[in-house]
């Protein structure tokens, strides 16, 4: 993800944070022990359990970048690639991202459902559209 944001930002050096970042005007507050980088890649890797669907795979590591809000900057944009990345890894490419553009608590257990539903409207309704440019 470092490098993503790397590129994104176009700096030449991007790591985890070293300070408690704030966002939404300073309203929200992220804060930071020293094993938040570590509980952070804990997290993501979790996030892979076989058993879980790919849209809540790709809402749970979504929310996960937007709760630890690893980066100084750009942690929205890093939450979307992450997100795209879980899907294009498993062949899925939303050709709509728009109605995840919406803000997201990323504490609420309600809210991370209503995205992984969310998501697997879009993945559907993606796979529709394409099998119908398909057809003759």
């Amino acid at each position: 993800m470092a490098n993503w944001q790397r590129t994104v930002l176009r700096r030449p050096s991007v790591g985890f944070r070293t300070a408690p970042a704030f966002a939404k005007g300073g309203r929200e507050r992220y804060g930071l022990t020293p094993d938040t980088p570590a509980r952070f890649a804990r997290r993501l890797s979790e996030s892979t359990r076989p058993d879980l669907p790919l849209p809540s795979h790709a809402a749970w590591t979504y929310l996960d970048v937007l709760f630890f809000h690893p980066f100084e900057d750009g942690n929205a944009r890093a939450a979307m690639l992450a997100l795209a990345f879980v899907l294009a890894r498993e062949g899925v490419h939303l050709d709509q991202v728009h109605p995840l553009q919406a803000t997201r608590w990323a504490d609420e257990a309600e809210g991370a459902a209503d995205l992984a539903v969310l998501l697997g409207i879009l993945i559907s309704a993606t796979e529709r559209r394409l099998s119908k440019q398909r057809q003759p």
